[in-house]
């Protein structure tokens, strides 16, 4: 209950500052265009194909709407000193950290509602599965559910916004090339690093239209491990 008073606090604060709508508006205008030139511009594709690349540079663009909603989440808390207010009230570090996770993961599922336009365009002109739009969303909610995870660890660790962008990139980065690593490791380390891989590995199935037991578990674990190790870093900045 105190993690839903805590998103609702943080959420309001998104919905409140002009920061939260200026990412909001950027992301979705930088989304459209490319969906305009990439994904539409190519003529004589299949509607299955024309979605398929619309979900494919969504899910960078969600990993980027993550990492500049997460900066704020508990970072802005160490830049202003109000963090040492909620150390002081009676709230567990873990419900704070899971509130603040969770507005962030509503504003994010706000900016994939506004993107609906956009396969709705290409279900209306030609032929594409119901199916297929709810796997793609389901991808790209995951994947920006574990993104964020990331980004709320970075946040942790950074003492202001910048830094806690930088860091959270950084981590994405790394993740994501994994699957390079993957290529060129010997066994058992290729398949710990193919494993590893936040895109390569776990978002292609979604963006076809597929939906694979495997690749949920992976982006909740990388949620579950993220969040875990979040609360882990208030605690000892708690006691410092």
């Amino acid at each position: 209950m105190k993690a839903l008073l805590i998103a609702r606090r943080e959420l309001a604060g998104y919905l409140h500052t002009l920061s939260g709508y200026i990412i909001l508006a950027s992301i979705l205008a930088l989304n459209g265009l490319f969906f305009n030139a990439f994904a539409l511009g190519k003529a004589m594709e299949r509607s299955s194909t024309v979605l398929s690349h619309f979900f494919y540079y969504s899910s960078g663009f969600t990993i980027v709407a993550s990492v500049f909603i997460s900066m704020r989440l508990l970072a802005e808390e160490r830049q202003t000193g109000t963090l040492s207010l909620l150390y002081s009230s009676p709230v567990r570090d873990r419900d704070i950290v899971l509130g603040k996770y969770l507005a962030g993961l509503a504003f994010l599922a706000l900016y994939l509602v506004c993107t609906l336009y956009m396969p709705l365009l290409v279900m209306v002109h030609g032929k594409v599965s119901a199916g297929h739009i709810f796997a793609g969303y389901l991808g790209l909610l995951l994947l920006g559910s574990a993104s964020l995870a990331v980004g709320t660890f970075g946040s942790s660790l950074a003492r202001n916004q910048t830094m806690a962008a930088f860091l959270t990139a950084v981590m994405l980065v790394a993740l994501i090339l994994c699957w390079l690593l993957a290529r060129i490791a010997g066994q058992p380390l290729a398949d710990v690093f193919s494993a590893l891989s936040l895109w390569n590995q776990h978002f292609p199935t979604f963006q076809s239209g597929q939906v694979r037991v495997r690749d949920v578990t992976y982006y909740l674990l990388l949620t579950y491990v993220a969040l875990f190790g979040a609360t882990r870093v208030l605690e000892a900045r708690r006691w410092r």
